[in-house]
């Protein structure tokens, strides 16, 4: 079982695409064992091929999930990942959307990827609705090849919903690479509910594969890069969860790399913290 957090100790997630090779039952045992309190877990593919986990209710994989997360001390934040194009209909996620609630899971993370903005808030404010149903948010995460490119077209399409379980996710490369600023995270800070750490380096990508290229495999631990990590936690301070990711490049062992993850965001926060 994992050790006691102090009561200094931050409160820090960690994305399933951090090590998503790791069922969940490895993921959480290796996530609680680094100093995570919370992590998410990936149960629908982010993109076609992407690899995902399912966790039906009732499921043997899913009581030993909770099981697990039990014994070991930690919990399930978010699920990843809906793309809420022109085909999307959200009752045809209910199952995850319930498998979710079922594991103690608190918020979905989406991307908003229709050009028609009517339907795009239609179709964001039904799922919200159903997963309002099952006791869950949702959270908008901006990326730059998708129609939701920046920070404030998250925000805008959590405001267009008018949804009460609406907010924006903060993605450190997807923000700060997409023209995000601490400034305006500030003025729209009430609709931030979840920012996850990563950090960059170098020039920004243009092309929409660059794009892709980067935050699938271009991420560093966070203090690793350029980006100004340490003055986001502080301006969220206590409005929003924080978690961090970055995929696991190289031949380190999953353990290895998600404590490397925990001790090199547990740096970004103030000494009261």
């Amino acid at each position: 079982m994992a050790a006691a957090a102090s009561k200094s100790a931050p409160l820090i997630g960690v994305a399933h695409f951090s090590s998503i090779l790791l069922s969940p039952v490895e993921f959480a045992t290796a996530a609680a064992r680094a100093g995570f309190s919370r992590i998410g877990l990936r149960l629908n593919p982010a993109f076609p091929g992407a690899p995902y986990y399912e966790l039906p209710v009732g499921g043997s994989a899913a009581r030993e999930l909770k099981s697990v997360l039990s014994g070991e001390g930690i919990e399930v934040f978010d699920i990843e990942f809906f793309v809420i194009d022109p085909s999307f209909d959200a009752s045809s996620v209910e199952a995850t959307v319930a498998a979710a609630a079922n594991i103690g899971a608190r918020r979905l993370s989406v991307c908003g990827d229709d050009p028609d903005q009517a339907r795009l808030a239609s179709n964001f404010s039904d799922l919200c609705g159903l997963a309002d149903r099952y006791g869950l948010a949702v959270d908008v995460e901006n990326m730059g090849w998708r129609v939701i490119k920046t920070f404030q077209d998250s925000v805008n399409l959590v405001k267009a919903s008018g949804a009460r379980n609406a907010g924006a996710l903060v993605d450190g490369v997807h923000f700060f690479r997409n023209g995000g600023t601490l400034a305006s995270l500030r003025a729209e800070i009430g609709w931030v509910k979840h920012v996850q750490l990563c950090d960059v380096a170098g020039p920004a990508p243009v092309t929409p594969e660059e794009m892709i290229a980067e935050a699938r495999g271009g991420r560093f631990a966070p203090g690793e890069g350029e980006l100004p990590l340490k003055e986001l936690v502080a301006a969220v301070d206590s409005y929003a969860a924080i978690s961090v990711e970055v995929p696991l490049a190289g031949s380190a062992p999953p353990e290895t790399h998600l404590k490397h993850l925990y001790d090199r965001a547990e740096g970004l926060f103030g000494p009261d913290r």
